[in-house]
């Protein structure tokens, strides 16, 4: 072959591979990843390694293939809005600024190289970048010269304790979100979207932030009613039924509403500086609204905390019930072995082998007719005093004799 033929094939292949790399990978999160490409890399290595430089992103471990879906809209009627999955990010140009309000959502972070494409594309900060990477970030807002980055976290119901975390940059009159798996809480949004004959298509990109946020949090309140049940179940079986392994429950319910808790404490500060702070982004109609978000995560914080404080006082409950059964059990066997204390003295004093014919001393009553019987009625009586003496005092169950007279005098 001549060099013209070899220049013009790397010519190809160089172009094939930047068409491949503009092309998003259509391949699930089992699948391997594209060639040349390095795959995800393991929890361990999650973060930056200690020193490298700020904007160093770093793939999560089973993050899947990225997924781009835009929503557009102009206002309300049936021909203000479209809906589309995109596989070229050079497809954005046929939204932005066509739109009044487009909607970006990526769902799956596992290509960096598109990432860092997008990040260029919307003009993104790289420490920005490196908090959508992280999945441990705490929800938080930062204002940067032409867009806001929020950083929330939603739940999914059923699948507790953990949260995910949903990455929003808000520019003039776009939405970027990025998520790190696949399915959200956002589809009441979008029904709404979708409708024609609802408000928001009629607000700005700032109102379908604050839809999104408020979406977010209300994905929590499903999951604390599935707590506040559990925590209804466990106090009654607590009160009722205990066993050995209601202990293990409790701890692990406390250790899920921790980690509930760690997810709406930080967030109810991000809302509450979205509310506070003279932002370019958020027009004075959506700080409105976004209080009603904030009432919602202290509704939240509420919840929690309460749940919590009853956990703690089922795990004192149920061992002070252990504590009550072992002295009622404790009780129940000093007065039996109280009872046969002198009935044991009794039988053992008759059972000393003393001849009655040597000294008439002996036992005298051994030649009784009656002595047996009246050896029973002893015992019997002794048996019967102490029970009565026992049930006076209280020991046997219900109060002493002189409460009870003392409650009669005031009824």
């Amino acid at each position: 072959m001549n060099e013209g033929g070899r220049r013009r094939d790397d010519d190809g292949a160089a172009a094939q591979e930047a068409a491949y790399r503009a092309l998003i990978p259509e391949c699930g999160e089992d699948e391997p990843p594209p060639p040349g490409e390095s795959a995800p890399q393991g929890e361990a290595s999650a973060r930056p390694p200690v020193g490298a430089a700020p904007g160093t992103l770093v793939s999560q471990e089973g993050a899947g293939a990225p997924r781009i879906t835009v929503i557009a809209y102009s206002g309300a009627g049936p021909d203000g809005f479209t809906e589309r999955e995109i596989r070229y990010l050079g497809e954005l140009d046929n939204f932005l600024g066509r739109w009044e309000v487009t909607w970006v959502n990526v769902d799956g972070l596992g290509d960096l190289d598109l990432l860092r494409r997008i990040g260029e594309r919307f003009g993104l900060h790289g420490l920005a970048l490196e908090d959508v990477i992280d999945a441990s970030q705490r929800p938080k807002a930062e204002d940067y010269d032409d867009h806001l980055f929020v950083v929330a976290r939603m739940i999914h119901p059923g699948s507790r304790p953990g949260t995910e975390k949903v990455a929003m940059f808000l520019g003039d009159n776009y939405l970027l979100t990025l998520q790190e798996r696949g399915g959200d809480s956002f589809d009441p949004v979008r029904q709404r979207l979708r409708s024609a004959s609802r408000n928001i298509r009629t607000r700005g990109a700032d109102y379908l932030a604050y839809a999104l946020i408020d979406a977010a949090i209300d994905s929590f309140f499903p999951v604390l009613e599935e707590y506040g049940e559990e925590v209804a179940d466990l106090e009654r079986e607590v009160l009722s039924e205990p066993t050995p392994d209601i202990v293990h429950r409790v701890q692990a319910l406390k250790r899920e509403l921790l980690t509930v808790r760690r997810a709406i404490w930080p967030q109810r500060e991000m809302v509450n500086s979205l509310t506070r702070e003279a932002l370019p982004m958020v027009g004075d109609q959506t700080r409105l609204h976004l209080r009603d978000c904030y009432d919602h995560c202290i509704q939240l914080m509420d919840m929690v905390e309460t749940y919590r404080e009853i956990a703690t006082g089922l795990s004192d409950i149920y061992l002070s019930s252990l504590t009550v059964r072992t002295n009622e059990i404790m009780r129940v066997l000093t007065v039996i072995a109280t009872i046969f204390i002198p009935l044991s003295f009794v039988a053992s004093l008759y059972g000393m082998n003393f001849d009655p014919e040597v000294s008439p001393w002996n036992m005298p009553e051994l030649r009784w007719a009656y002595g047996y019987p009246f050896a029973l009625a002893l015992m019997a009586a002794v048996a019967g005093g102490l029970l009565f003496w026992f049930r006076r005092r209280g020991w046997l169950g219900g109060p002493p004799r002189g409460r009870r007279r003392r409650r009669r005098r005031h009824r």
